[in-house]
């Protein structure tokens, strides 16, 4: 006697399925190039890039992904730029999960894959540039002073990236804004916290360097989203 099937699951949808995997490596080359970056050339005797070029490396990461993957999962890399859209009504919630899990997951892989480079030569990760405040700030800034940059910095950087969206902004220049206002955002607080305005970024460095980052993730985690969800809210109310 054959069983009766009376459920077949649903296929998953490809074009949701082709948005999450564009989301999943758009945001292991931020990771890779930004912290890569950071962990490998800022301070390379002799001709280490520094602050500027850490900040500019971020920065290229969103260019270049803006304008390859962009056209298919909107180019958000950063689960606070996710809920950032959803709160401003440009972005359904019924995706929102898959989103942040494909990008964390990105996040996570790309420094996975920093890690096996980075002590290549047997070098420790050092601080693997993970995220801190307090004594793990480069500049020893407080925690009063790391919540005030990372909720300020993501909060401009969504209007940044709802303006430079909007139907009304003119065409094809929104990667480049987007990518300058992520270059300008490092150079001002790579200093204060190493800067993460993403909590994928900061997941990511801080599951490897462990300790006191995973202490500190908290912060990370929760005002970049605060900062991206009053913005995008502030921007809906005003400006749309």
């Amino acid at each position: 006697m054959q069983t009766r099937i009376n459920h077949i699951p649903k296929t998953i949808n490809p074009a949701i399925m082709k948005k999450n995997i564009a989301e999943f490596i758009g945001t292991f080359w931020l990771v890779l190039g930004g912290c890569g970056s950071a962990v490998l050339a800022a301070g390379f005797p002799g001709v280490g890039i520094g602050l500027l070029g850490v900040s500019l490396a971020f920065g290229l990461t969103v260019l270049t992904i803006a304008y390859s993957l962009g056209h298919i999962s909107g180019a958000h890399l950063n689960p606070a730029v996710t809920l950032g859209l959803w709160a401003s009504g440009r972005f359904s919630g019924k995706e929102i999960l898959p989103y942040i899990l494909s990008q964390v997951a990105g996040a996570i892989a790309a420094a996975g894959v920093l890690y096996i480079i980075a002590t290549g030569n047997g070098s420790s990760i050092g601080d693997f540039a993970a995220n801190g405040y307090g004594e793990h700030s480069p500049g020893q800034y407080s925690l009063q002073a790391a919540l005030v940059t990372e909720f300020v910095m993501t909060f401009i950087f969504l209007l940044v990236i709802l303006g430079a969206t909007s139907d009304q902004a003119p065409k094809g220049f929104a990667g480049i804004a987007i990518g300058l206002a992520l270059t300008l955002i490092h150079l001002v607080s790579i200093p204060v916290t190493n800067t993460s305005v993403n909590p994928a970024r900061s997941i990511s460095q801080a599951l490897f360097a462990g300790g006191w980052a995973i202490e500190q993730l908290w912060l990370f985690i929760l005002v970049p989203i605060l900062g991206a969800v009053a913005a995008g809210f502030v921007y809906k109310s005003v400006w749309k």
